[in-house]
This record gives C-alpha cells, structure tokens and sequence, in this order.
C-alpha cells in the first residue's frame, strides 16, 4: 500500500512501520479503498481525528487526535476502543454502538468524561463527533471521529461567571456603592441599581441609559462646580477622576460621596467612555466630623484639669501636651516633643526616671514614679509621673497616656508626718492590744450568755422533771409503807417523767446534731401518704390535713423515724399555731440547689428533695422568725412547749447533709421546708412495718451476757432480761467479760455498754468475736461519739439501744 506521499507527520511513520499482517486489520495491499481514503482524510487533516474500524472499533489517529490519548499514546494505536477508553467505556459504547447499529451520524457538546490521568480520575469535557463510514453493500465499516477538549474553556467561563457573581455579591452586600459607564459621544449613562439610588434616578432609566444632567441634578449647587471642573479636565486629558461632593437627598438630607473613574480616549483625543464608581461615605464624613468634635472636646477637657497630660506614640516619642505642662514648665509648645521632655527632670532623677520610663516600655507594666520637675520659676518640685498603655483588640500597645501631679505639698508633708510615725505606730499598736483584748471579752461573753441560756432551759424543765419523779417516788415510799397498793399513778407519774427527761436529752443530742443517726433509704411520697392518717388523728379534727406530692420524687437516705419525727413535730406546731382550726399541707418535690445559694447556707449545691409543711395559722414576726432554731425559744404559754422542736428539727436535718427554711408571714401562715440531698444509687427503699407493741420473750438455752460498769444500770439489765425469760452472765468489766469467756462461756448475745474504763464495748465485741467466731452483739449507751458512730452515722450492721430504756 502507498500512503499519502506529501503527508509529513509522526502518525504517518508510526502506521508506516507496523506490520499490518500481524493484525487483524491484514496486509496492507488488502485493505479496503473505504479504509484507505478515510486515513489518507485523517492524516491530511489538522483537526484531531480518529478513526474506529472493524467490530472491534480499532484505533488508527493523526498528530492533532495523539494528545487525546495522553498517556495511552502510542500503544493506542491500532488497539480495539474498549480496552483503549476503559476508564470512559460506559459512556462512548451505546454512542459508538448506536453509529454501527443505525448509520446515522452523532454529535455532542461539552461532554463529561471521568478519564484516567496521572494516576487519578478528572472529570474532562469535550465537543466530539461520530460520522458512518459505509462500505459498497451500505455497511458501517467504521466511524470517522473529530473532537476537542473543552475542560480549559468551561472552567475559565466558569471562573469569570463566579468572578462577575463574587463581584456583584460585594456591590450588592451594601447599598453605598454604584458603578456607571457614560458613553460621552452619545451622552448616555448607562447606571446600576445603586448609582441610581445614590443620585435619585429611577432604576429603569439609568439602566437604559441617560443623560448626565439626570444626574447632576443631585449633586449639591456648592459642590458642582468643582465638580463639572474636575469632569472637564479628566475628559481633556484622560486622567484620573477623583471628587468628594454632596448628593440632596428627595427628603433634603445630604449624603457625601466620593467619585472615582478614568474616561477613554480616542487617539485624536476624543472621549470615547468613561466609566467610574461611586462611594457613599456619609458615615466616613460623620466619623470624620464627630473625631474632630472629640478632639476639641478632649483638649477642652485636659486643658480645664489641674494635671499635666502627655502622650506618646508605642516606642515612646512624646507627642502631645496639654496646656497645664506648657503652664508649670513655662517652655515653649514643641520644644518638649520626642526625649526633650527628660532634661527636665532633676539631674539626680534622670537616669532613675529613664530606667523605669525604659522597663514600662518593654514590658507594657503601667507607669509609677515620683521625681522633681523644674518648674517655671527655676526651682525643681517633686511631681507624681503615672501612665498607662492602650492596647487594641490584639493586645498590642497603640499609645501611652500619662500625667504627671505636682505633689510638692504632699512631699513637705511627709516630712512632718515622718517625724512624729513612731509615736503614732506606737499608739495604733496599744489601741489594737486593746481592741483584740475586747473582741476576745466580747467573743466570751456571747458564748456564756449562749451557755447560760442552753443550762438555764436545760436545768428548768430537768428540774420539773425530777420534780415530778421524785415526787412520785416520795408518796410511793410513804404508801407503800401503809400497806396501800393503789400505785399505779405514782408510777405511771415518776415513768412520764423519767420518759420526758429521756426525750428531752435526745433533742437536745439531735439540736447539738450528736445524736446516731441510723439511715435508709426512703422514699419521700410513700412515707408521707402512710403519716397521713397519724397526722390526721393527731392534729385532731379542726385540721385539715392535705398532701401534695409531686410526680417521680427522688429517694433519699435519712433516719425514717427521726424524719418522721420532725414532720409530725412540724404538723403539731402549725395545728398550735392554728387555735380555730385551718389547713395542714404536706408537701413534696424536686429541687436544685444552685452554688450562690449552697454557699449562702453552708451546704453542697446539687439536686435535693423538699418536704414542705405549710399550715394556715397566725404565722410569725420577722423578730421571732429570727429566733425561731435558738434552744429552748417558744411563744407557747408555759407548760405547752419546751421550745426545743424546731432546733431538734434542725440538728436532725443539718446533720443529714440538708437545710432547713421557714418562710412566714403574720396573719398568713408558715411554711417549713426541709430539703434533703438526694440519694444516687439502685439500693430498694425498706417498707416501713408496724412493729410488735410485746416484746419478745427468751427461750430456754439462750444465755445474755450484760456488761456494765455502772452497777446500778447493770442490776436493772439482768434483771429486766431474766423478767423476759432470758438466761443471763454479768460482768462489770470488758477484762471481766473476756474472763467468763476464756472459762468457756458461750453466750447468745453479748449487750455491752459502749463507754466503759480502761476497754470500749466495741474493742470487747471485736476481741469476743475473735474468741467465739459469730456472735450477736447488742450496744447501749447514753451518748457516744466515735465508738460506733462516726459522722453522725451508726456504723452498717451496728445495733443500738439508748439509754434510758424499759
């Protein structure tokens, strides 16, 4: 076969050098004239051309088309299509196929390719055709094809339409900037919205263009002569066009402006265009104008105070003065600018004023000395120099302010004051000996006249109580000795007394918040609606008694009988404070306790639960609410109180880790909130069953040890167990007890006082347990601190008995 001749190209020797006999395009000399003249079209074409033969669309390419192959030239060529556009297969095939299958021609624009470059996928564009090329029976033999990459056009379009876009999202932002082109030879100004905004020109017509007179009509008649002046003169030169002016506004208001552009000239001089923007600068000018009025108010204002005011740029150039330095120093204005204000100072204080000026400089630290000026009369006087830096919003310092204070007079009296410091330290010390020596008397006297109050309630209602029960034991005595045996008032008279003095003791434990607390988990709706009917029967039928409890009440981990206790103790004081009658409202809810509040009341801020108890009664003044928690405070009639429930109440409550509140009016009632903290954990809340009134009776074999120092309580405990049928060792002693046991006693129970000498109840326990293995123990005690209490709390597992008991 002889190709083109006079066709010079890399193609051409490339498909010159291939032994077609190999492949299934055959021998040269055997290929179809249809193949031969759209080769010989392809090679003397200049436009990227590619032909696709056969079934298997084999590539044969020109100069132009190699590039499109990229990195797949020269192995495309005479490769089957599918395997030489892999990557873009999906896309060409049913467009190739479709060519092949009905004959007709196919072309497309800005097609998207994902073709396979430099290792990665890019998403390219072209403009690409597909034409038949039919062989004598009408049969597409192959497809003759010519196309161009169009990614490089549509991305420069597509940036210069994001540009336009960017640019008029800026114009747009803000209604002070206008754009115009004025086609001078025409006289037509074509404007955007906002230039026709700014000088009052209907949208419309300056986007159609118009004249500009139109707009000239806006411009304030003082400043369009300059105007028109500055026009002339860009227009006769083609400089730059650049003027500040008024625009009258339709309402009359004046907005400045500044104009900017630069016309195009013919080369015969001619103005041709003139575009230009517009700026309104109102604001510029009313900030302008309101600096100057600051300025001049500033100077008026530094110049009516009686110290000398001075700046200075951030390296410490001196740059300012008021009038008051130029009035103490008497040098002329200026002359102190830069470091000329040092050789004013004394030559002694130079090099001290220097140094710290300096150090202030670096470190930005304000500025603090004292030194002496000389002054206009030629003498030196001692000033106070303060300054301080101004930092922007980055920190950085962008000026110093400072003053200096003439403190002559204050030096002269230093001096005076000097001489006579030691007698006055001298005196300030002795008057303070005595102020901390009254403070302390003070401090005493409080805390006895505290402690006289506590002793004196306590002594009178013990006293009442011993009162009544050695009274009743007297007239036991005597009747007992005449034979009566109708007893039993004097001895039910000596055990309410006894019982009292025992209830009066334990509040006086829960108001010092010593006594044993032994808590469980509670929940607060269960138990108030099981206080209901108690509260009922208690407070008698003038009451009325109502509970609010609220949805999903936290638990909470307190002793349920002292809590119980303070409730009912609550209720009984408002049906008191209720003499005809009223409502009682118990109630219950969720709250937290904020930090500003916990730290008020001395407690852990955090989420607590309330229980209210509100009564309808006279309530309380704000003196007796103040006094309300003080021990043995009551404005019951003598005889109907002791004036030891609420401070029981709060012991109880602040010793459970809460707070106490009494919110109360006079002729409004009182409510009594109790809030405690509340308790994380899935620990089941106890059911509170009523106990058995009998107590229990012992069985034979089951053997008490009772140990006791005091002999008296330790007879009445022997005897009270063996009354109940119990078998029963005694030992005064915990060294005593552990005697029995090394002989082999081997008892049931061990009930052992917790403060004994020499060895506590609960060292015996341990030391019996050791011995025996398990052993049930039982304490009594009628106070202790640490033995098996610990802050405030019965240790877990621990069983107590207080003292007294029956």
């Amino acid at each position: 076969m002889t190709f083109i001749p006079n066709v010079i190209s890399e193609m051409n020797q490339r498909i010159r050098g291939i032994d077609w006999k190999k492949t299934p395009f055959g021998a040269e000399a055997d290929w179809p004239q249809e193949l031969r003249m759209a080769l010989s079209l392809c090679l003397n074409t200049t436009l990227p051309t590619a032909l696709y033969w056969g079934n298997d669309l084999r590539l044969l390419y020109n100069d132009a088309w190699a590039p499109i192959a990229g990195e797949k030239h020269p192995w495309a060529l005479g490769r089957p299509a599918r395997e030489v556009w892999a990557d873009i297969w999906h896309v060409i095939e049913p467009q190739l196929l479709a060519v092949l299958q009905t004959g007709q021609g196919f072309s497309v624009t800005d097609q998207m390719l994902p073709m396979q470059r430099g290792g990665r996928t890019q998403q390219t564009h072209w403009d690409y055709s597909f034409a038949p090329i039919f062989g004598q029976n009408g049969k597409v033999l192959g497809i003759f094809n010519q196309g161009n990459e169009t990614t490089a056009r549509l991305s420069a379009e597509r940036a210069l339409r994001a540009s336009e876009e960017r640019l008029e999202y800026a114009l747009g932002a803000s209604d002070t900037v206008g754009t115009w082109d004025w086609d001078v030879p025409n006289n037509r100004v074509i404007a955007d919205a906002r230039f026709a905004k700014l000088y009052g020109v209907p949208r419309e017509e300056a986007s159609a263009g118009a004249s500009i007179a139109n707009f000239f009509n806006a411009i304030h008649a003082d400043d369009l002569p300059n105007v028109e002046k500055a026009i002339a003169a860009a227009l006769k030169d083609g400089s730059i066009f650049s003027q500040e002016y008024r625009l009258v506004q339709a309402d009359g208001a004046h907005r400045w402006v500044i104009a900017q552009g630069r016309p195009t000239l013919a080369p015969d001089g001619t103005a041709l265009r003139f575009p230009g923007i517009s700026f309104d600068i109102t604001d510029r000018k009313n900030a302008e104008a309101a600096l100057r009025d600051s300025e001049e108010r500033f100077r008026a204002i530094t110049n009516s105070i009686d110290q000398m005011i001075w700046s200075t740029t951030p390296d410490g150039y001196h740059d300012y003065y008021n009038q008051r330095w130029y009035d103490f120093t008497g040098v002329p204005s200026g002359s102190t600018d830069g470091e000329g204000w040092a050789g004013m100072f004394h030559p002694e204080d130079q090099d001290r004023a220097w140094t710290v000026w300096r150090h202030c400089l670096q470190t930005g630290e304000p500025y603090h000395i004292e030194y002496r000026l000389r002054h206009r009369s030629g003498k030196y006087r001692w000033v106070l120099g303060r300054a301080q830096p101004v930092r922007n919003e980055d920190g950085a310092i962008t000026r110093w302010f400072g003053t200096c204070t003439d403190i002559q007079d204050i030096i002269d009296a230093r001096e005076v004051l000097a001489r006579s410091r030691e007698e006055l330290e001298k005196e300030v010390q002795e008057r303070t000996v005595k102020l901390l020596e009254a403070e302390a008397q003070l401090r005493q006297a409080q805390k006895m006249e505290a402690v006289g109050q506590l002793t004196g309630g306590v002594a009178h209602d013990f006293n009442n109580m011993l009162a009544v029960i050695l009274g009743a034991m007297n007239l036991l005595e005597r009747r007992l000795a005449r034979g009566e045996t109708d007893l039993a008032r004097y001895i039910d008279a000596a055990k309410d007394g006894a019982n009292r003095a025992a209830a009066l003791t334990q509040r006086l434990l829960a108001f010092s918040r010593r006594q044993p607390l032994q808590p469980e988990i509670i929940e607060p709706n269960r138990m108030v609606a099981g206080m209901r009917e108690l509260l009922t029967r208690a407070l008698g039928e003038q009451v009325q008694v109502e509970t609010v409890l609220a949805a999903g009440v936290w638990r909470i981990n307190a002793d349920v009988s002292q809590l119980e206790n303070a409730v009912l103790n609550l209720a009984v004081n408002g049906r008191d404070a209720m003499p005809n009658g009223g409502r009682l409202t118990v109630e219950t809810a969720n709250t937290y306790v904020s930090e500003d509040y916990a730290q008020e009341h001395t407690m852990s801020p955090g989420q607590y639960v309330m229980i209210a108890v509100t009564d309808t009664g006279t309530g309380m003044s704000g003196d007796t609410l103040a006094k309300a928690f003080d021990p043995f405070f009551t404005t019951k009639e003598v005889g109907k109180g002791s004036g030891l429930g609420l401070s029981q109440v709060f012991g109880f409550v602040r010793q459970s880790g809460g707070h106490v509140k009494i919110y109360s009016e006079p002729g409004h009632g009182t409510t009594v909130k109790l809030y405690l903290p509340r308790h994380y954990g899935e620990t089941e809340a106890r059911e509170i069953s009523p106990q058995n009134a009998d107590p229990a009776r012992g069985v034979r074999g089951e053997l008490v040890l009772v140990v006791e120092d005091d002999e008296r309580v330790r007879n009445f405990s022997v005897e009270a167990l063996r009354e109940l049928g119990y078998t029963v060792a005694e030992a005064a002693s915990g060294a005593a007890a552990l005697a029995l046991l090394g002989e082999g006693l081997k008892p049931a129970l061990l009930f052992t006082d917790i403060v004994m000498p020499e060895m506590t109840g609960r060292e015996l326990a341990t030391l019996a347990s050791e011995k025996l293995g398990e052993l049930k123990v039982l304490y009594t005690t009628g106070y202790t601190r640490n033995a098996v209490v610990h802050n405030g709390i019965l240790d877990a597992g621990t069983h107590l008995l207080q003292k007294p008991f029956s």
